[in-house]
């Protein structure tokens, strides 16, 4: 792309004065000699916006002022934090160690015998209670709590995160009370979610 003479005779007599006008926004220096810069590199590239015989450094000012502007509002939401401290705070756990809990969870689960897998889904995963879960076995309800009972201590991870689906497990199974099995009390296993 070729540029017309007498635009860039325009332009290159328009910097020292856009400069000015930048060091009065940015108050730094070099920050200002940036946005100069920027404002040249995007005036240029889209110089056939611009219509000959119209103000060219009302043009470039008006380019200046938006990139200021734009580069105010980005900053605003910008945390200073030059020695670290607060991106130390910021923590992503990695996504594949989802995948190897997963893996590992479905390989213990394959572990227990079937009867325990189906009693420690139905009243763990799905939050069955005991009625229901026996209802579904067809089976006493002191049957589903013997079968969960058994299951639970050979269970060498944690349940789901969700109750509906199985996923990644994110807690552990917390054990059934002893004092709660023949009691009055709903019969429901209690699992802690996280």
């Amino acid at each position: 792309m070729k540029l017309d003479p007498a635009i860039r005779d325009q332009v290159l007599a328009t910097v020292p004065s856009l400069r000015a006008f930048a060091i009065s926004l940015c108050g730094n220096i070099d920050r200002a000699d940036d946005l100069v810069q920027e404002t040249l590199l995007r005036a240029l590239a889209h110089i056939d916006s611009f219509e000959p015989g119209t103000n060219m450094p009302a043009w470039l000012f008006t380019i200046l002022r938006n990139l200021f502007r734009s580069e105010y509002r980005k900053r605003r939401r910008e945390v200073e934090d030059a020695e670290g401290r607060y991106a130390e705070t910021l923590k992503s756990h990695p996504e594949q160690t989802g995948r190897v809990e997963f893996e590992e969870f479905r390989a213990a689960l394959a572990k227990l015998p079937a009867d325990q897998r189906e009693a420690l889904i139905l009243v763990g995963a799905s939050g069955f209670s005991y009625d229901d879960a026996a209802a579904i076995c067809g089976c006493a309800v002191g049957t589903i709590k013997s079968r969960v009972n058994r299951a639970a201590p050979v269970w060498p991870i944690s349940l789901p995160s969700t109750v509906s689906t199985i996923s990644a497990p994110t807690a552990p199974l917390a054990p059934c009370s002893p004092a709660a099995v023949g009691t009055d009390r709903p019969a429901k296993r209690q699992i802690k979610f996280s």
